[in-house]
């Protein structure tokens, strides 16, 4: 029996009892951890989401620990570049205590979770059809008040919105024939007629 878990972005086959090394964790030492399943293998393989809600994998943090030294060293030929820099990861060091898988819980679990359920709607068909009156009316009184709203919003805009196109269209006839009044200055001195005459 074995399991797949992913932690820290990376993949692990984990047994019972196994040590290993991941990413860091934020847990104190001594303390328990659990590690999200991507696959469960026993008499048969469990893979899919809804059968891995069941699994469970147990871990124990040992301690925290510091990876090996990592030398990182840049260069670059003729340039006179020359960069050493070092890096030591932060490590957890864990215990596999147990890997679990609730079939039996499960299958109890929908039994339980199925009364309710049953009772539920009908506990839920008269609430909602009360809860639809009354949602109704605050609908319909929202909706009354949405198109005041709406309509105190609307005349609101409405005003200012022709008022700016009033606005808007004044000033462009304005500047309509402010252009043209250039227009014609421009063609005052008409030289080219009297030079064409």
């Amino acid at each position: 029996m074995y399991a797949i878990v992913k932690t820290g972005g990376k993949q692990y086959r984990v047994e019972r009892g196994q040590r290993l090394l991941v990413e860091r964790l934020a847990a104190e030492a001594g303390s328990n951890v659990t590690l999200e399943p991507i696959l469960y293998r026993s008499d048969e393989a469990v893979f899919d989401k809804a059968g891995l809600e069941s699994v469970q994998v147990t871990a124990k943090v040992v301690a925290h620990v510091r990876g090996e030294k990592l030398r990182v060293f840049k260069f670059k030929p003729k340039r006179g570049y020359k960069r050493r820099t070092g890096h030591r990861q932060d490590l957890t060091q864990i215990e596999v205590t147990d890997i679990a898988h609730g079939k039996t819980k499960a299958k109890a679990a929908k039994p339980a979770a199925a009364a309710p359920t049953a009772d539920e709607p009908a506990a839920k068909a008269p609430a909602a059809k009360a809860g639809d009156k009354p949602a109704a009316k605050p609908k319909a009184k929202a909706s009354a008040s949405k198109p005041q709203a709406g309509k105190g919003s609307a005349a609101k805009p409405a005003p200012s919105k022709p008022s700016s196109a009033k606005a808007s269209s004044e000033k462009q006839p304005a500047a309509k024939p402010a252009k043209p009044k250039a227009k014609a200055q421009s063609p005052k001195p008409k030289e080219e007629p009297s030079d064409g005459a």
